[in-house]
């Protein structure tokens, strides 16, 4: 499953780096499909939508640090735990229960996002 910021959260900023895929952004900030991932032009997903990965999408949060669901691997591929939960001062990085996935789908999200 993905991982989610919860209200909790005190806007301090030391998830975001730490994220492999980019999916993490601070509250209010556009992002991108091409951000920290090799993607780039138009793409097909792996759900079948055809976006831009150069075009901005609306934020997800305006108030605090927010992840992108799409591209949120729970660092599969790269570490062996989430690295924003492990670095949250606040424990306020949980598994999002309305994304749940499984070990398989989340390896092959990465290898989209990678190229791999």
């Amino acid at each position: 499953m993905a991982i989610i910021i919860t209200d909790e959260c005190i806007n301090c900023g030391a998830c975001e780096p730490e994220c492999p895929n980019t999916a993490i952004y601070e509250g209010a900030d556009d992002w991108r499909w091409k951000d920290g991932t090799r993607l780039s032009g138009k793409i097909v997903l792996p759900d079948g939508t055809e976006v831009d990965a150069d075009a901005a999408q609306t934020p997800i949060s305006d108030d605090i640090y927010y992840i992108v669901p799409g591209k949120c691997t729970e660092c599969k591929g790269f570490h062996e735990e989430p690295q924003c939960a492990a670095v949250c001062p606040v424990d306020c990085c949980v598994p999002d229960d309305n994304h749940v996935e499984d070990e398989e789908t989340l390896l092959n999200r990465q290898a989209f996002l990678h190229n791999e």
